[in-house]
């Protein structure tokens, strides 16, 4: 079975490598509310949509690496792309597609250009100052690694399901795609939830 490589770290000198993790964060964060203006005109969402492909570029990689990192989200994709075609038009499917593409792209070449305890000590010393309200920012750092570590690992479970069901010649609808990925993933789940369990984190 192939492992997946969406957005695990890979060293690299290129300027997208060299810039502060805290202003990588910035940049997506700014992208993620702009989003919620560009989708009005899906010609400028196009144009996020090459440029991705080509921060890619610029890191060092390609089209390739690029599509990797969405393949895992094809059928979700390919849905939006129908249901706001038939809908509201090819441009609002464009629009909106587009924007989930330019998102998952850019968060994951965040991940692939940072290492993710530099991306944890970041969150943590952001959310230093919350702690006045409670907050602990080392609990903040955790769940932020665990979930990073979460995407690749369902999405290589997703890939394993994938492989399995065409060896064995399986169908190929959404229902038997997607109840033996929930199954795997919740005993992922809970497996993790023991590790943490074991090393104190139980709340």
């Amino acid at each position: 079975m192939r492992t997946s490589s969406l957005g695990l770290f890979r060293p690299g000198q290129s300027p997208i490598h060299r810039l502060p993790p805290g202003t990588k964060l910035l940049v997506l964060l700014v992208l993620g509310a702009a989003s919620v203006v560009t989708q009005r005109w899906w010609w400028l969402v196009a144009a996020l949509v090459v440029a991705s492909v080509l921060a890619y570029r610029l890191a060092g990689w390609g089209v390739r690496l690029w599509w990797t990192q969405l393949r895992p989200l094809w059928m979700l994709l390919a849905f939006t792309a129908v249901v706001h075609a038939l809908t509201s038009g090819w441009q609002r499917a464009v629009a909106d597609t587009g924007t989930i593409v330019v998102l998952v792209a850019c968060a994951a070449l965040v991940t692939l250009t940072t290492p993710t305890t530099a991306l944890v000590d970041t969150i943590v010393r952001m959310a230093a100052p919350l702690t006045r309200f409670g907050v602990d920012p080392e609990r903040v750092g955790l769940f932020l690694m665990v979930g990073i570590r979460c995407v690749p690992l369902v999405a290589g479970l997703a890939e394993q399901v994938r492989e399995a069901q065409i060896a064995r010649r399986a169908t190929t609808s959404t229902r038997a795609f997607v109840v033996p990925l929930v199954v795997r993933s919740l005993r992922e789940a809970d497996a993790l939830g023991e590790a943490l369990v074991a090393r104190g984190i139980d709340d």
